[in-house]
């Protein structure tokens, strides 16, 4: 019997002045863009793993404040299943010293209809429904999230 493992995510929903944080970056080999997100590693809490990815895809300090949602998704391709916790917070000031990941083109500041607009070079459908459950005000607390040794 095979077992079925989703892949654990965590995105950033960061917003500044009404402008969304968003990456470009190379996916199956084409430039998409996302949420500043990634893998779930041992040994983090979600909200860690958030904040270090934030850090790690933008330069930007994140401190995730509030859970927006989690979301499962298929990447129909390669019948991938992802579970994604997506947070929103405050965030910092870029560290210009600070290299981005490889993979990451650029991290860019776009206005929800400039993110419309590029709705066709969105790595998943996530990417527009995570800014979207933000925009209408979904926040639930972190303590929904519990983490037992």
């Amino acid at each position: 019997m095979d077992t079925w493992k989703p892949s654990v995510t965590v995105a950033a929903v960061i917003e500044r002045d009404g402008r969304f944080l968003l990456v470009e970056e190379v996916a199956d080999g084409h430039p998409v863009y996302n949420q500043p997100a990634g893998h779930w590693e041992p040994g983090e809490t979600l909200v860690e793993a958030c904040a270090r990815e934030a850090v790690e895809e933008t330069a930007h300090a994140f401190l995730p404040l509030h859970l927006t949602g989690i979301y499962r998704w298929q990447h129909a391709p390669t019948g991938t299943s992802f579970l994604r916790f997506a947070f929103c917070g405050e965030v910092g000031a870029a560290d210009s010293r600070r290299a981005l990941d490889a993979e990451i083109l650029r991290a860019v500041w776009l206005a929800p209809e400039e993110i419309r607009e590029l709705l066709p070079r969105h790595r998943s459908p996530l990417v527009m429904r995570c800014i979207e459950d933000y925009l209408a005000g979904r926040r639930f607390p972190l303590d929904l999230i519990t983490h037992l040794a």
